[in-house]
């Protein structure tokens, strides 16, 4: 593997443990186990991650709700 691949690749995995990691104690994968994946899937998976992490709960909505202002 090219040195710009590899860090391309490293990158993504970073990004991933990141948004895998949020707001959960510990990791639904591990994250080494990402490391077999070619690029095309890390990346599909980060996409995926996103717009997980994108999108608010009704529960959440209710939350923020609390704070808006009404003039």
């Amino acid at each position: 593997m090219n040195t710009e691949k590899a860090s391309t690749k490293q990158a993504l995995l970073a990004e991933i443990e990141q948004l895998i990691a949020y707001g959960a104690k510990d990791p639904t994968i591990h994250p080494d186990l990402l490391a077999y994946l070619e690029i095309r899937d890390l990346e599909d998976i980060k996409a995926k991650l996103l717009a997980k992490h994108n999108q608010l709960t009704d529960e959440d909505k209710a939350w923020l709700e609390k704070f808006k202002k009404y003039d």
